[in-house]
């Protein structure tokens, strides 16, 4: 993640968000859990909460409880 004027969270949305379009991120894939998500990229858990729910209001991903998160098709 880089330094910038932006908050971290909305960087990561951004970041996840490039790998949905350029398809390193298939539709159906599930992306790994909240805590492996902050670990990978060195952030705080609500850092990634927030860009999961940023990526939800945009309706690229959906998440099923007890399932995970997945990119939508």
């Amino acid at each position: 993640m880089e330094d910038g004027p932006e908050y971290a969270y909305v960087q990561l949305a951004k970041y996840i968000e490039a790998r949905i379009g350029d398809g390193t991120l298939p539709p159906g894939a599930r992306l790994p859990g909240e805590r492996t998500l902050a670990e990978e990229y060195g952030v705080a858990l609500g850092t990634v909460r927030n860009a999961l729910r940023v990526l939800r209001d945009k309706d690229l991903i959906v998440t099923t409880p007890s399932k995970g998160t997945f990119i939508r098709r």
